[in-house]
């Protein structure tokens, strides 16, 4: 069983309101992921939760957090306003970067669905200087078409191969971005990736990217300005 220095909830105070993540942070980790979730989810997303903890098991620090306050999440609209998301993971980030138990990680953001654009958005916003890696998993990076040509972080994306239309859009995403990029396809998944070692694969695929590319550095991670 793996051993925790941190493993609990945490309260995100962050531009007027208190967003709740839970943070767990094995002995010796040597990164942390971030997690955005897809609309209608939550920090207790089943399928990003189990990505969590084959990260963790991997070495990895990982935060889930609640993009929205309880209140903010009973309008519907909000669940779909990408720049407002995009601004909460930012604010998080800095957050996680003043915080003593995570200040000295690098940083990598796994988003899912509607989540994968407010983490490309946040990744462009940042640079690679602040964000060394994104995971993609059935993701709308679509909805950050603005920004794609913009993004300098290494970016993976990964689509089950019947989830047809979403890949095409993944695809399409792709050849806008300039950066180190690859697409996964996980063969006969559907969006959710329910079917039997769907999404087992995707663990082992977003760990094999954050392994390689959300690693120390001799220097200090650099840190942002306060937005």
């Amino acid at each position: 069983m793996k051993n925790y220095t941190f493993n609990d909830s945490v309260r995100i105070d962050v531009q007027g309101v208190s967003l709740i993540g839970d943070l767990a942070i094995p002995e010796n980790a040597f990164g942390l992921i971030i997690f955005s979730h897809g609309s209608g989810s939550s920090r207790l997303s089943s399928r990003n939760r189990f990505v969590a903890e084959h990260l963790q098991r991997s070495g990895f620090a990982t935060l889930l957090f609640d993009l929205l306050t309880e209140e903010e999440d009973q309008e519907y609209s909000n669940r779909f306003d990408i720049p407002k998301l995009t601004k909460r993971l930012i604010d998080t980030t800095y957050w996680v970067q003043q915080d003593p138990r995570t200040q000295n990680f690098n940083i990598g953001f796994f988003g899912a669905s509607t989540g994968a654009a407010s983490a490309i958005g946040a990744a462009a916003a940042e640079g690679s200087e602040i964000i060394k890696a994104v995971v993609s998993r059935g993701g709308r990076p679509d909805l950050a078409d603005a920004v794609l040509p913009d993004l300098q972080v290494p970016t993976l994306l990964i689509v089950g191969g019947k989830d047809e239309e979403v890949l095409e859009l993944n695809k399409q995403a792709q050849d806008q971005m300039q950066c180190i990029k690859d697409l996964e396809i996980v063969p006969d998944a559907t969006h959710l990736f329910e079917e039997p070692g769907a999404l087992e694969m995707v663990a082992q695929l977003a760990t094999d990217w954050f392994r390689k590319y959300v690693k120390p550095d001799k220097q200090q991670p650099l840190h942002q300005n306060r937005p």
